[in-house]
């Protein structure tokens, strides 16, 4: 397209091929399931923080990424669709969410690491996104990222916090680590050379980068950030390379990754499940919504 040749913004009214639109619904609805199912691995612990002030923080962020959802919810409601059909595919698996959020959170060092490493991993690929070539989607980036950084801070800071505390949480910080950097890793998307997207989405603008480049800064940023915390990172393949000035590191195992994007993971079936009881048990606050709607304009005449 012309415009984003010439680094141009695309607006909803702009004239667009049906490629583009296509794809932005896909890759925006997506973002915005892998923030609404993204509450649940964290959300399961706020009855069982440790304390009011950690169950006040993981209040507030699983509230935050709420709010990521319907940000772009209605990013992508600009491009011709309706939240509730978008939603109507999640549930129906016509859709995909990060395939991060199928693993299961089995202590509350999870909590941190998710607020460090997917959290962290999420701000890499996100930063590029508030330079999209698709307005409202780039504009909605600006709050999730800033948000994003404060999460990503939180995760870090309870993680310190763990390591300076007793043996017992040491260890519960470095395996909620050793079971959480391979999917991380993952989270980027397949490599470029199993990537179908990639290509077509960086021509529009979509992307600014490609799935292997966002890995990679991903690994140089984190690395820094583990020796601070005192956690060995799990990759025996991970080194510094002088020649090429960044990490060199092993190759997650995508196997286990095409297996959960294709509905096999850990936590798939009951992640989709909770999602489609919270939206049944929601009708009537939509029907009543809706009611109201009617009453009202039924008025205004």
């Amino acid at each position: 397209m012309a415009s984003t040749a010439v680094g141009e913004r695309v607006e909803p009214r702009d004239p667009m091929p049906d490629g583009y639109r296509s794809t932005l619904i896909r890759q925006i609805s997506q973002h915005a399931h892998s923030e609404i199912i993204g509450m649940q691995p964290e959300g399961s612990w706020l009855t069982r923080a440790p304390s009011l002030r950690r169950k006040a923080i993981l209040m507030a962020k699983v509230q935050d990424e709420a709010g990521h959802g319907i940000y772009l919810y209605s990013a992508a409601e600009t491009l011709g669709v309706d939240r509730s059909e978008l939603t109507a595919k999640l549930i129906a698996g016509q859709q995909k969410y990060s395939s991060i959020f199928n693993y299961p959170t089995l202590s509350f060092a999870d909590v941190g690491v998710i607020g460090w490493l997917v959290d962290g991993a999420a701000i890499c690929n996100q930063v590029p996104l508030c330079r999209s070539s698709y307005g409202p989607y780039a504009r909605a980036m600006i709050r999730v990222c800033k948000e994003e950084s404060f999460h990503q801070r939180q995760g870090f800071e309870l993680l310190l916090t763990m390591m300076r505390g007793t043996d017992a949480q040491r260890a519960m910080v470095q395996d909620a680590v050793d079971r959480w950097w391979w999917p991380t890793l993952m989270m980027f998307g397949p490599p470029d050379d199993q990537s179908p997207n990639t290509e077509q989405s960086m021509a529009w603008g979509i992307k600014r980068h490609t799935n292997d480049e966002l890995r990679q800064r991903f690994v140089d940023m984190t690395v820094p950030q583990a020796e601070v915390l005192g956690v060995h990172l799990p990759d025996p393949d991970l080194a510094w390379n002088e020649g090429r000035g960044c990490y060199d590191f092993g190759a997650p195992d995508w196997s286990e990754f095409f297996a959960v994007i294709g509905g096999n993971g850990p936590c798939n079936a009951e992640r989709l499940a909770t999602r489609k009881a919270a939206h049944d048990d929601g009708a009537w606050v939509r029907e009543a919504a809706l009611a109201h709607a009617r009453r009202i304009a039924g008025e205004d005449r």
